[in-house]
């Protein structure tokens, strides 16, 4: 069963939902960071979210792979 946990937006902003499915906190916070940025690199993300190459490297492919996010020569996006 899939399913989607709600943020709680902050003032003049609009909830983003994550998959429920989502259980590593470090996929949660690749995962918010696309749904408002609209897309970004991957050195976009590791200045933004201060996490290794590396790592997310390993996260975004679990996530394209799980059909949650896709891929656009260097850019990410949501699905």
């Amino acid at each position: 069963m899939q399913g989607t946990v709600q943020s709680s937006p902050a003032a003049g902003t609009d909830a983003v939902a994550v998959p429920a499915e989502l259980e590593s906190p470090r996929a949660k916070l690749v995962y918010l960071f696309l749904s408002t940025r609209g897309e970004s690199s991957v050195s976009e993300l590791q200045k933004g979210l201060e996490m290794k190459k590396i790592s997310l490297y390993s996260i975004l492919g679990t996530l394209c792979k799980r059909g949650l996010v896709h891929q656009d020569a260097e850019r990410y996006r949501i699905a």
